[in-house]
């Protein structure tokens, strides 16, 4: 599945993984292939990933790696939609 992640700044990934796990506004949930469309607000948090992703050096610091290999990124807010095995996440 593909995952887009932009802020204000600039698009800080952009690539194929396995799952991704949001801090909703009612609850943590994950999406892995083939998951149902969802539109959802997200809060304050941490953006989890699996997968081997290749993270663009001028905004690698924003990323932190998990002792399980995830990849994570701290979020203040932003929206989330899944469609057609395509995640785009607006964050800030």
């Amino acid at each position: 599945m593909y995952l887009e992640i932009v802020s204000p700044e600039a698009t800080l990934f952009s690539g194929n993984v396995e799952a991704v796990t949001v801090p909703g506004v009612n609850g943590e949930f994950q999406m892995l292939e083939n998951h149902a469309p969802v539109v959802s607000i997200l809060q304050q948090g941490t953006v989890k990933i699996k997968g081997n992703l290749t993270i663009d050096e001028a905004y690698a610091e924003r990323f932190t790696k998990a002792g399980n290999g995830d990849t994570l990124l701290a979020i203040n807010s932003g929206t989330l939609e899944m469609n057609d095995n395509k995640i785009i996440v607006l964050a800030d």
